[in-house]
């Protein structure tokens, strides 16, 4: 060996040449990455829907502890009397269905419920006009401008408490009705409306009367927070005239 190898060999420094491993390219290695990978977004994923239920469970708590005793009256009897026209609809579908089974001409039978089920369909859907037992309200706008949001908390406390048809001014109110602000009132579904606003509704006139005047409610919102003038009458008879024309949809077909 000569000397330049010797001073090559030499180790007196204490330094040793670096070797480096490769990375593990190849299927074997993409695949075990590619497991990291997803165990990592499952593992992310699962924190983000545990924060995120832990969040609507508190918010729905607080919610309920800030009402008073009366608000919570209230949501409990419109809950019940939800759960009660769900019980009663379910009630009606197994008759109609017994009707049917146990009929000599079952073809007949279906045809008569079906145009039966048109009439009831027909007023719940707007596009008939209704009459019955309900409540007439009647707000004129104070000094300050009733927004949408409120008028249209008012349309739902009336369903909650069990109204069947409603209108506002001269707008039949329906699942998809919307209400929005604009510089001179409201525009209810693309119609302009003005103060004083007109709502009828049909149902049972003690519920709805104690949904809109309960303590705390929306009626009382009205009157304190918006200087509205809140008049409600009880009628044995509700005519509701407005109707709506069935909607053209482009996309959903009636099944065969």
């Amino acid at each position: 060996m000569n000397t330049k190898d010797k001073v090559n060999d030499t180790t007196d420094t204490g330094s040793f040449p670096i070797v480096r491993r490769k990375p593990p390219y190849g299927p074997r290695g993409n695949a075990r990455r590619a497991r990291i990978v997803s165990s990592v977004l499952v593992a992310l994923l699962s924190a983000l829907l545990g924060f995120g239920y832990v969040a609507q469970v508190r918010n729905t708590e607080s919610s309920y502890e800030s009402l008073t005793e009366d608000e919570l009256v209230r949501v409990l009897d419109e809950t019940s009397t939800q759960v009660d026209k769900l019980e009663q609809r379910k009630s009606e579908l197994n008759a109609q269905l017994e009707s049917i089974q146990s009929a000599a001409d079952k073809q007949e039978e279906a045809a008569r419920i079906a145009a039966q089920n048109e009439t009831t369909n027909g007023i719940l859907s707007g596009r008939l006009p209704a009459e019955g037992k309900g409540i007439t309200i009647t707000v004129t706008q104070g000094s300050t401008h009733v927004d949408a949001s409120t008028m249209f908390t008012l349309i739902e406390e009336l369903r909650n408490a069990g109204a069947e048809v409603i209108s506002f001014n001269s707008v039949r109110i329906v699942t998809s009705s919307y209400i929005k602000d604009t510089k001179s009132g409201l525009n209810v579904d693309g119609q302009s409306a003005a103060s004083p606003y007109t709502i009828k509704a049909i149902g049972n006139p003690e519920d709805l009367q104690n949904a809109i005047q309960i303590a705390g409610g929306v009626g009382s919102r009205l009157k304190v927070q918006y200087n509205a003038k809140v008049v409600l009458k009880q009628q044995e008879s509700v005519k509701i005239d407005e109707v709506r024309r069935s909607p053209t949809y482009k996309y959903a077909k009636t099944v065969e």
